[in-house]
């Protein structure tokens, strides 16, 4: 009798548990997709402000669902400029590879040699990178350098080189390195491994986590940089594609308030509002397509890097 009524207990526990289970499963999913909504808002706010015409903008204002909706602002800058934005976006997709696997290298390198316990001045090494980040020479000085010592001026290397290394990545990635068991290190070593075998084949692999989250600030920082450009580059050919747009908008913006002598765009209304929101949607938009395919190799990577003892 007392075994029945325990297994009858345990069974209403049981159906207690799960249904508690279901509603915490309940908030919690009703949480994320609240949140979800609200970050997505803005995204959808500006996508609609982007194909609604100024004049209605003018009169309306933002609305996420306009009165009408029209291409105009995409065929206005594409048709002005559509060959060199595509030539924008191939210069920024060149410089975010190759900037973000060449940072990658560099920084993987410097973290990788500082967390070995036997590498001598390793202590030193990190009190110059981290007093690099805290003090600056300022600005005349680093443009001085980067312009007549390394040559960047109208220089695609420009756009990369400059940014090269990040002491806080290189810094988060010395901690995941530190936390890999030495003793992978000293059995690969046993074996006749030298550094470059326990840094590509055993340290890396390990972490695959951080890789892939130190990876992705690097590329949205290289995809998103217009600030190299505005300092180095003057020819047409090389702007990548967040200064070319930023050009765009300051040229609609300063035809638009007058500050440009009157002539044969003195009769022109151009769409300077819609014109900042569709510059933003082929901005992101190859991130956002991108992401999905980032996030589940992020995902794996999480899995993949986890220390298994």
């Amino acid at each position: 009798m007392s075994t029945v009524t325990e297994a009858s207990r345990k069974h209403t526990n049981h159906i207690r548990h799960s249904r508690n289970d279901i509603w915490v499963k309940i908030i919690a999913y009703a949480f994320v997709g609240a949140f979800g909504l609200i970050c997505l808002y803005p995204l959808l706010l500006t996508v609609t402000v982007s194909l609604t015409p100024e004049d209605v903008i003018a009169s309306d204002g933002y609305r996420l669902f306009p009165r009408v909706l029209t291409l105009d602002t995409y065929t206005y800058i594409f048709a002005h400029s559509g060959a060199r934005i595509l030539r924008s976006y191939g210069v920024t997709i060149l410089v975010t590879v190759v900037g973000t696997l060449a940072s990658m290298l560099i920084t993987c390198m410097i973290a990788f040699a500082i967390s070995l316990p036997e590498m001598r001045y390793r202590n030193v090494i990190a009190f110059i990178c981290n007093f690099t980040s805290i003090f600056s020479a300022g600005l005349v000085p680093w443009y001085v350098v980067c312009v007549n010592w390394y040559g960047l001026r109208n220089n695609i290397l420009a756009l990369f080189v400059p940014a090269l290394f990040s002491v806080w990545n290189m810094f988060l990635m010395r901690t995941y390195f530190k936390a890999i068991s030495p003793s992978l290190y000293d059995a690969a070593k046993i074996d006749g491994a030298g550094h470059w075998t326990v840094f590509f084949r055993i340290a890396l692999p390990l972490s695959v986590t951080a890789l892939l989250t130190v990876g992705l600030m690097y590329a949205l920082s290289y995809w998103n940089d217009w600030w190299h450009a505005l300092m180095f580059i003057d020819q047409r050919d090389l702007y990548p594609l967040q200064y070319y747009l930023y050009s765009i908008v300051s040229n609609v913006n300063a035809v638009s308030s007058g500050r440009v002598p009157s002539g044969a765009a003195a009769s022109i209304r151009l769409p300077a509002e819609t014109v900042k929101m569709a510059v933003t949607i082929i901005t992101i938009g190859p991130i956002i397509f991108l992401y999905p395919f980032i996030q589940r190799y992020f995902v794996r990577g999480i899995m993949t890097g986890a220390v298994k003892e």
